[in-house]
């Protein structure tokens, strides 16, 4: 077998993998090309060009380098059409992707498509999964309320698990360490998590910053830990400069998962940053905003009332969510104190939190796996 696999940004590198090192496991032997991030290079597979060419985001971003975009995408179908694999196997990166996808099939339209990551048509553009079904047929979701949605637009769609029930957590002894090098034995723990984009953090952190000067006089030795990572790393520091609590910035993947761990209760971005707090089972407020405009359109567009992965999946309301215009330093406040002194609202989360890690394959095979299977059946 041999599958041509096209992943444009790190989650896509990693969901990459796991697909190969699933594929190894049930079907030896198989060949693979493409475009590929260090973690699919470590399974073997050479890239067409780096993969970082394609990892950009906003507008902003994409009009210095429209041109070479395009030319990325022709040159990735013609390499598809020469490798004549089994399957083109598109990862996440919908606007690459597709684009690839759609020359490819207008080439070869007998040449099965997969593409790995359901599109959010729950939550906004449901005619996003029609667009895609002329290009398209089989899709890998991650999350297990997705199939419906792509199977009614003429695809066929398995659930295959999330990867976040697959990384590791820190152990009680890691929390210890860490709760004692940063001095907090016994006192309350906050995570802050504005974001990984520096649009994001540039956003929330001011706000998370009112939030703190709200709690802290209530939570004496209240401590702050902000994991981030390395293209925004800077950005974090100078804007939370002027908190009323210093924040200890982490980095490093072991010192971010153990302050995951050691955490009582978060104040997060919305995204999936809420199911990594759930696997690790942190109470916590979700938060975000957008410009004036953004807001404006996304509220009238969104076909949901809560967009926290933990709540959707739980089918439950569990999560208290401040988006928009209700991210207020005087509403979101109270939410987050009441969570370091409230058992029952504590429960609550992690009973929804534990529902959802279940729901999205705790226990069972390898997501990976599960992918590499779905793919193997659609072939066949």
């Amino acid at each position: 077998m041999k599958l041509y696999l096209i992943a444009g940004e790190p989650s896509g590198d990693r969901l990459g993998a796991a697909l190969m090192a699933g594929m190894n496991q049930i079907a030896p032997g198989c060949k693979f090309h493409g475009i590929a991030g260090p973690a699919m290079q470590a399974q073997g597979m050479q890239s067409l060009f780096p993969m970082q060419e394609l990892s950009v985001m906003g507008l902003a971003e994409i009009l210095p380098k429209y041109f070479h975009l395009k030319r990325r995408i022709r040159e990735t179908a013609e390499d598809v059409i020469a490798a004549a694999p089994d399957a083109l196997v598109t990862i996440d990166s919908p606007d690459f992707c597709l684009r690839v996808a759609r020359l490819v099939r207008a080439r070869r339209p007998d040449l099965r498509t997969i593409h790995y990551v359901a599109p959010s048509v729950w939550a906004w553009r449901p005619g996003r999964a029609a667009k895609m079904a002329k290009v398209i047929d089989h899709v890998l979701a991650l999350l297990p309320f997705e199939p419906p949605y792509m199977t009614a637009a003429g695809m066929t769609c398995d659930f295959v698990g999330h990867p976040v029930v697959t990384e590791p957590l820190a152990s009680p002894e890691k929390v210890v360490a860490f709760r004692e090098e940063i001095g907090a034995v016994g006192a309350p723990l906050l995570l802050a998590l504005p974001g990984s984009r520096r649009g994001e953090v540039e956003r929330l952190c001011p706000l998370i910053g009112e939030v703190l000067g709200r709690i802290a006089p209530a939570l004496p030795g209240l401590k702050v830990v902000l994991p981030t990572v390395p293209n925004v790393a800077e950005a974090v520091q100078d804007m939370s400069a002027g908190w009323p609590v210093t924040p200890l910035i982490v980095e490093e993947t072991a010192a971010r998962r153990a302050a995951f761990a050691a955490a009582d209760v978060a104040l997060a971005a919305s995204g999936t940053v809420s199911l990594e707090l759930a696997a690790n089972g942190v109470p916590m407020v979700i938060a975000y905003t957008m410009n004036r405009l953004t807001n404006a359109i996304a509220m009238r567009l969104s076909l949901i009332d809560t967009y926290t992965l933990v709540n959707l999946v739980s089918e439950t309301r569990a999560i208290p969510e401040f988006v928009t215009d209700r991210f207020r330093a005087d509403l979101v406040a109270p939410e987050v104190e009441r969570l370091f002194r409230d058992k029952d609202a504590r429960a609550s989360q992690i009973a929804a939190m534990d529902l959802t890690m279940d729901r999205l394959g705790r226990g069972g095979e390898a997501p990976g796996v599960r992918a590499a299977r779905s793919v193997a059946a659609h072939l066949a």
